[in-house]
């Protein structure tokens, strides 16, 4: 149940496009390191059935006892589902296949959208004193995606920089404004990132260029650039900025987690560096 005397209110992000290889999991992982790095306290919630944010941040199956499927449909204590990753200041709640059986068994249940929305507003989560959750959604618009929508304050989209991107972006954004009209109407866009940028391609000069024209201030300045370091990172368990901290895919995710600080002024004091 969620608790309505919580005082602490971490700002809680969706990352969610329902194109799958657009870099999601990839922008969550390293979004979330690059805001630990500024000083924030990050929990990344991996709602993916694939698990890919959990082996991202190095966390073995063997260590995923208690998961996303048993918060959201079996309501065990967030002090026991939250696991440290070796990224300091951020850590997770880990996801496994079992998570692809819970559309179906949230069918049946009443309060399906707002089951992982009451998850997060545990009293418990006021010890962890986060400053952010990062919501990694699966790559379809299903009940899973709807209850992170439902929970989160706002919504992240990445766009990879390739031709017919804007075209999926239709149904999600439809998906955003049926959740404000009924079941949260604060409901925001946080932004939409452009991923696999190539400056050199003129084919994602031109997604860029047909993106800030179509979506405006809504498009993030920072791309992130098709990079190898960025690729290479998750095989190592690890955010491209451990894994290579001077290379062109993490200086973007820094610079990404400037603007999005830059978007919630009370953080500003805490973490100098986003001015």
């Amino acid at each position: 149940m969620s608790d309505p005397t919580r005082t602490s209110q971490p700002r809680i992000i969706a990352v969610a496009n329902q194109k799958g290889g657009v870099g999601k999991t990839t922008t969550t992982i390293n979004l979330g390191a690059s805001l630990a790095a500024h000083g924030m306290r990050v929990l990344i919630v991996d709602l993916d059935p694939q698990g890919n944010a959990s082996t991202g941040l190095g966390i073995e199956p063997d260590e995923r006892q208690l998961t996303t499927y048993e918060l959201i449909l079996e309501g065990v204590d967030l002090n026991e589902a939250i696991l440290s990753t070796r990224t300091e200041g951020v850590c997770i709640i880990p996801a496994t296949v079992d998570l692809s059986s819970a559309d179906m068994e949230l069918v049946a249940n009443e309060k399906r959208s707002f089951m992982l929305h009451d998850a997060l507003r545990q009293h418990a989560m006021d010890s962890f004193a986060f400053d952010f959750i990062l919501i990694d959604c699966p790559p379809s618009l299903n009940l899973l995606t709807v209850n992170a929508m439902v929970a989160a304050h706002a919504v992240l989209i990445p766009l990879q920089s390739e031709f017919f991107a804007l075209e999926g972006l239709s149904q999600l954004m439809l998906t955003i404004r049926e959740v404000r009209q009924s079941a949260n109407p604060k409901l925001r866009i946080e932004g939409v990132v452009l991923t696999m940028y190539d400056a050199r391609n003129n084919l994602s000069q031109l997604v860029e260029k047909d993106a800030r024209e179509n979506l405006g201030d809504l498009v993030f300045r920072t791309v992130i650039p098709r990079n190898v370091r960025v690729s290479e990172s998750p095989s190592y368990a690890m955010p491209v900025l451990e894994y290579d901290p001077q290379s062109k895919g993490a200086l973007a995710y820094i610079e990404l987690a400037k603007e999005v600080m830059r978007r919630y002024p009370e953080l500003t004091a805490v973490a100098g560096e986003a001015k």
